[in-house]
């Protein structure tokens, strides 16, 4: 089993800081955050499905896009590759998520709270290390989990109110 480093959990409270964007538009608060293999953080970004009436708008893929966009422009990658980055994310990703990560060739996924919903990344499936792709990224679940949990459970109150 993999235990949380100080720079895990370091990721996922960053994440977790980047979730409140949403709050002003209505959106569920996940946050997610991509850093370089140097930690250098390429981007961060929070759901934003109700402000731009994009179901594809999930916090990792914009992530995804901002940071790719950044490795692409700096010069030190073709963009989509993301070889040697981590994304940290406040829930377990989807399975529109978790297939991108793999597509993106991202190396590691840290996240707060299991999603047994629709979870991806080991709860309801296991896309990211399923053997017949060519690529596997690690995976780190569970970091600072009651924490974004909360953020969750929070929202889904103050919606049924």
């Amino acid at each position: 089993m993999t235990v949380a480093t100080g720079a895990d959990l370091a990721l996922v409270r960053r994440a977790i800081e980047v979730a409140g964007c949403a709050a002003a538009s209505g959106d569920v608060p996940i946050g997610a955050v991509l850093v370089d293999a140097d930690g250098v953080e390429l981007a961060a970004a929070c759901n934003a499905r109700e402000a731009t009436g994009d179901p594809t708008a999930h916090a990792e893929l914009l992530v995804l896009r901002a940071g790719s966009a950044r490795l692409r422009d700096a010069g030190r990658s073709d963009g989509w590759r993301l070889t040697g980055c981590t994304l940290a994310v406040t829930v377990e990703p989807c399975t529109m998520c978790a297939g991108a990560l793999v597509a993106a060739r991202v190396d590691r996924v840290v996240f707060g709270a299991w999603e047994p919903k629709t979870g991806a990344v080991g709860s309801l499936w296991d896309v990211v290390r399923d053997r017949r792709l060519h690529h596997r990224p690690q995976v780190l679940g569970g970091v600072l989990e009651s924490e974004c949990a909360a953020l969750l459970t929070g929202f889904m109150r103050l919606r049924r109110v």
